[in-house]
């Protein structure tokens, strides 16, 4: 069995591809880095590091063996934190991974809501591009929630809560279209149009609702961060087409408005939380509650 000071060693050269990085990192001295790792070498019979000039890199062993020891320490964190709380304090880390635009509108209200009655608890909210990414995360357990948009079905994972938002045109509470209680596209292609790219879940349904509309937009900009599409509509008087979760804390202070698009009526984005098959630690599962509750408020 390894300890878990080598799990920890072994992880950190590999992040950091450096014995001196990782020494520096964990606050020990990198002969005794160097020193376990040849050691642990030695006992599997293959080496786990290439040693470059400049770095070290993983063989291919060494990538099973980074992903058995990664999976060990979130194992061990999980477990630690239900000791702690089998103890009656609230500690242990939970990591979150998340779509961009959800970082600074619906997530950090419940993050502070939770830090209120678990100051002890460590988070840990990750930015990832896309879907796949977040449901990788979640399945391999570096991640214990995930939360994003229209999340295919994957293996070991479970959807802990779902709601539907629909599409709509975003713009300052200034722009001439503002006050409508609904538009068509063919109002928006007068203004400048900021508009999701390929890579975002976004795009297939405006491409579709613009083919249909037989109308060709011709965007300012396109860009895969919500936080630029939001930013444009505030500051150059455009349109972008998001759904009211993007927008919530920017609706809630006056920012943006959200006007809906007769096009756009039927396309449905659905926001998702999902976790493991196996089930989360108990604090993680109290966090999740929270954000069941907070998409439950943000689709009414």
């Amino acid at each position: 069995m390894l300890h878990s000071r080598l799990l920890t060693y072994v992880d950190e050269v590999a992040r950091t591809g450096s014995i001196r990085k990782a020494a520096s990192h964990l606050n020990v001295a990198a002969s005794a880095i160097s020193r376990q790792i040849l050691a642990l070498e030695t006992e599997l019979g293959t080496p786990i590091f290439q040693r470059l000039p400049r770095k070290l890199i993983l063989t291919a062993a060494g990538e099973v063996l980074v992903g058995h020891i990664r999976q060990t320490l979130k194992e061990l964190t999980r477990a630690q934190g239900k000791i702690e709380e089998l103890k009656g304090l609230r500690r242990g880390e939970i990591t979150v991974a998340m779509m961009s635009g959800l970082a600074s509108n619906l997530v950090p209200g419940t993050v502070k809501q939770f830090r209120v009655s678990n100051p002890r608890v460590r988070l840990c909210l990750t930015l990832l591009t896309t879907g796949e990414d977040i449901q990788s995360a979640v399945a391999s357990g570096e991640a214990d929630l995930g939360i994003g948009f229209d999340f295919t079905r994957g293996s070991h994972l479970k959807v802990l809560a779902r709601a539907a938002g629909k599409l709509g045109a975003v713009m300052a509470p200034s722009h001439p279209l503002a006050k409508r209680n609904q538009i068509r596209l063919g109002d928006c292609v007068d203004y400048p149009l900021v508009i999701a790219d390929g890579s975002t879940v976004i795009r297939p349904y405006l491409d579709s609702a613009f083919a249909k509309a037989s109308l060709e937009p011709l965007p300012i900009i396109e860009t895969n961060a919500i936080e630029i599409m939001r930013h444009a509509a505030i500051l150059d008087n455009g349109i972008t087409f998001l759904t009211p979760f993007d927008i919530e804390f920017e609706r809630r202070v006056g920012r943006l408005v959200y006007v809906p698009v007769r096009e756009l009526a039927h396309e449905t984005q659905t926001l998702m939380l999902i976790g493991h098959e196996r089930g989360t630690s108990a604090i993680a599962s109290v966090l999740a509650e929270m954000l069941k509750a907070m998409m439950r408020e943000a689709a009414a």
